[in-house]
């Protein structure tokens, strides 16, 4: 097995390694990234066609800066791929009037000045007929929201990563990794390699690369729903805004009919199957179809004709649901770059820009200041 040199290794080539492969190739970085699946693959949280995107941020306000670069950084990508990847369709935040989902989507808008509308659910309905949510909800309308087709952007940012010069290997495991006296040195099942620094995006499999991460890491079984609608012309993307919805202790989410010919629905969190990646049941259950339908046909009773396709992902879960993107805290050659607690894919082509920001030079011009490791004590004590 040969050894070779880089400048960046970036392990995970899923939605946050792609795109740090990107940015750093495209600064002049000798780059290496390393997939032990295909790419793209369906083992982990990217696949499944397309993410919701939108700036209308009930998570926390500070995210809508780093949203606004993310935005202007998929049409780059777009651009230099020739297909489209960011669908605009508008996004609903909806819940009861009082609720924190709609409130704090209102207060995202607000405080960075973001256009929207305040519908009631008859309104909501009267606009898009699709829609049949509870009286008392009120619903956020956002212009810019939609999604990114989530696959092909993959593809997208190791494609322009490998014509500015990156190496990219699939199906090649990474076994291990330590620290040298001028770097880093990786092991993989193929061979084994050095790099002045190292990003880690593994996702689901960060704790077994990460010292410390572990304990942070909650890793859920999410399965979407596919479903036909009876009435299609209603779940056209010109006619169905991508939606976050609230009721009581339940949160769905949802996005028109594209490139499977079914409306896609999930719940969050949806059966609280904490689970071991690698041994995870990958095949959807008669109970995963049965909770999908009976939730979508609550508020969308046009959109759940035949069952199209179910998919299963993981989620991975931090403490507080915030990302972890940072320096590692034993050493600066080392960037962390996942997981996002099932809502970090929009943010895939400004988190690459950061990752190469660090890798590079240490720190970034981004606030990430939610983000840090150090917010968590294990970490402090690394």
């Amino acid at each position: 097995m040969s050894e070779q040199h880089f400048d960046t290794i970036v392990v995970g080539i899923g939605a946050m390694g792609s795109a740090a492969c990107y940015h750093l190739a495209r600064r002049g970085q000798r780059v290496l990234g390393l997939e032990r699946f295909d790419i793209p693959h369906s083992q982990g949280s990217s696949h499944g066609v397309n993410r919701i995107i939108r700036l209308a941020y009930y998570e926390d306000p500070s995210y809508v800066p780093l949203l606004r670069r993310a935005y202007a950084l998929w049409r780059e990508l777009e651009q230099g791929f020739g297909e489209q990847l960011l669908h605009i369709t508008g996004s609903i935040d909806a819940s009861e009037g009082d609720s924190w989902l709609f409130e704090q989507s209102r207060l995202s808008c607000d405080l960075h000045g973001l256009p929207y509308e305040v519908l009631t659910s008859a309104q909501l309905r009267e606009r898009f007929p699709a829609y049949h949510l509870p009286e008392g909800h009120l619903a956020l309308l956002q212009p810019e929201g939609g999604f990114v087709a989530s696959e092909r952007a993959i593809v997208a940012h190791v494609l322009g990563a490998i014509e500015a010069g990156a190496e990219i290997h699939a199906r090649e495991a990474v076994t291990g990794w330590e620290l040298t006296a001028d770097g880093v040195r990786v092991e993989t099942t193929r061979g084994e390699y050095k790099a002045s620094k190292l990003v880690l995006s593994a996702g689901a499999w960060m704790g077994d690369l990460t010292p410390g991460l572990d304990s942070l890491l909650v890793r859920e079984r999410q399965v979407l729903g596919w479903f036909q609608p009876t009435k299609p012309a209603l779940y056209d993307p010109i006619r169905f805004p991508v939606f976050n919805l609230a009721h009581g202790d339940d949160r769905y989410y949802g996005f028109p009919v594209f490139g499977v010919p079914g409306f896609k629905f999930g719940q969050y969190h949806h059966r609280g199957e904490v689970i071991d990646p690698d041994t995870m049941n990958r095949e959807p259950e008669p109970e995963d179809e049965a909770l999908l339908r009976e939730a979508a046909g609550r508020y969308f009773p046009d959109g759940v004709g035949p069952t199209m396709s179910l998919k299963a992902c993981i989620f991975t879960n931090s403490p507080d649901e915030h990302f972890l993107l940072d320096l590692l805290p034993a050493d600066d050659r080392v960037v962390v770059a996942s997981p996002c607690s099932g809502h970090g894919y929009k943010f895939a082509s400004v988190i690459g820009e950061i990752a190469a920001d660090l890798a590079i030079s240490g720190e970034t011009a981004h606030d990430i200041g939610l983000f840090r490791l150090d917010r968590f004590e294990v970490m402090r004590s690394e």
